[in-house]
């Protein structure tokens, strides 16, 4: 073949885009088309991914809005998969007038061509894969007998967990503790195993797994607190600082989705300024077998979350394909 065969049979200028459909899910269509056991082991799948070194991740982006909120763009692909990019908006005034104050839309394109394939609500998205993926750590890394759980937070996080953590875990009790007792108390009405607690130094202390998921500009429990042999989740993001107490990040076996974790933020945690990334160890390499997760039922485990695009790809992905074969989700003209 030479190389005019090669050529398109139009020029560039002639070539334009044209009328398209284009598949649309909500908030609601993405709940009902992400199943939650499938996303834990499409989440542990695409942990292995990472490690290997198949997913693309690149570091997220912010804009900020002075005394407003910020946002953050975050990429991922992973051949076999869409290419997804999500843009996720925090907003902390947004409650006041009856708003999520994370706001997020993703928009998913073929790896073929480039095209935009599907754009799905965000929101539910970033709320349900940060708690799965907090749930997974506790899946690999607590102690198989755990029988019971707190969760600081009645957020949107403390109730994402307490749909997850059920699933991982047999669990006879979960502990919840807020700031606002009255929404602990509302949302423990969810589970029958859930218990609204104001002491919150007591519930940490017999608890066998240990959630922190606050919008927490400090520390919501006392490393003190914690007991031997417990497992310990931190999915909150508030720099300069954080939820989890910096001493328990150091003393405990520490777990990062990724060895970003120890960047600055935006891209890192807060929580985890100033210790070398040799001290943490990634869920892709316990996944894969290369370092090891629990060494013992004394030791205490630490995983800080700070949300990669990988776990918005995966969840994003398997809505998409699933609503796909089922006919669901709505189009739109593009």
């Amino acid at each position: 073949m030479n190389e005019s065969e090669k050529l398109p049979a139009k020029a560039a200028f002639e070539i334009t885009k044209g009328a398209s459909q284009l598949m649309t899910l909500s908030e609601c269509d993405v709940e009902k088309y992400l199943e939650l056991e499938t996303l834990l082991d499409g989440l542990e799948d695409g942990f292995r991914g990472l490690e290997l070194g198949e997913v693309q991740a690149p570091p997220r982006q912010e804009l900020s809005v002075a005394e407003k909120g910020f946002s953050l763009t975050m990429p991922a692909w992973r051949p076999g998969s869409q290419m997804t990019v999500k843009i996720v908006n925090v907003f902390d005034g947004n409650l006041q007038i009856g708003l999520p104050n994370h706001l997020a839309l993703i928009v998913l394109f073929d790896p073929a061509t480039g095209a935009a394939s599907c754009i799905m609500d965000g929101t539910y998205v970033t709320a349900v894969r940060t708690a799965a993926a907090a749930a997974l750590s506790v899946r690999m890394l607590s102690r198989a007998g755990s029988r019971i759980a707190t969760v600081i937070g009645a957020g949107v996080q403390g109730r994402q967990h307490l749909r997850l953590l059920p699933r991982v875990r047999n669990f006879e009790r979960i502990n919840l503790c807020s700031l606002r007792f009255e929404d602990a108390q509302r949302l423990a009405q969810q589970s029958h195993i859930a218990r609204a607690t104001a002491d919150v130094e007591k519930a940490v202390g017999e608890s066998d797994v240990v959630c922190l998921a606050t919008h927490s500009p400090e520390p919501v429990i006392d490393a003190r607190w914690v007991k031997p042999g417990t497992h310990v989740s931190s999915v909150g993001f508030h720099p300069p600082n954080g939820e989890l107490p910096r001493e328990l990040a150091r003393m405990g076996h520490l777990f990062v989705e990724t060895l970003d974790a120890f960047q600055p933020a935006p891209v890192g945690a807060s929580e985890l300024a100033n210790l070398d990334s040799s001290t943490g160890t990634t869920l892709g390499a316990v996944v894969l077998g290369r370092k090891p997760g629990r060494r013992s039922d004394d030791e205490i485990t630490v995983y800080k979350a700070m949300g990669v695009a990988m776990e918005d790809m995966v969840a994003a992905s398997l809505a998409f394909e699933r609503a796909k074969r089922e006919g669901g989700g709505s189009v739109m003209g593009w």
